[in-house]
């Protein structure tokens, strides 16, 4: 299985970037994984809802050139469905064995996703209604895909 993460904005602090790396590591084993990075825009102080809707737009529009045709689209979403590990670990297995070779998870910004982002995606998965920043969150999502696949090879980790 191919697995691509599309993600706005860089990982800065390098505690973070350690632990994307280190599920980068141990996921090669499981699937082969991408991440890919477009910019992001400053939102000024203040900023209007005119402004905001045309910052996502923009983080958007970078997005979806990286959207495939053949992929199946799962947007991270505060209003999306949300899981345990148990249940994102089947629905991955489904997938697989649905004959689904690519999976792309999307990452917005910090002002959420576009809305052609959203109606593009097969499938919108919240792992919380807290707010987490984007950087912590590639983390979390790399850490919840690694233990997916654990579970799924009946592997101890999941507890």
């Amino acid at each position: 299985m191919k697995i691509t993460i599309l993600a706005v904005g860089k990982v800065k602090e390098r505690f973070y970037r350690e632990a994307v790396e280190e599920f980068v590591k141990r996921l090669g084993r499981y699937c082969k994984l991408e991440i890919i990075e477009v910019a992001d825009e400053k939102t000024p102080d203040g900023a209007g809802a005119s402004l905001e809707r045309q910052i996502v737009e923009k983080e958007g529009a970078r997005l979806c050139k990286y959207l495939k045709e053949d992929a199946w689209i799962c947007a991270l979403a505060i209003e999306g469905k949300v899981m345990d590990s148990l249940e994102f670990s089947a629905q991955m297995e489904q997938l697989g064995i649905a004959g689904i070779s690519h999976i792309q998870f999307v990452i917005g910004g910090s002002l959420g996703l576009a809305e052609n982002i959203l109606k593009r995606a097969d499938f919108k998965l919240s792992f919380s209604k807290m707010t987490f920043p984007h950087q912590l969150m590639r983390v979390i999502l790399l850490e919840q895909i690694y233990r997916g696949y654990r579970i799924m090879m009946k592997e101890p980790y999941h507890k």
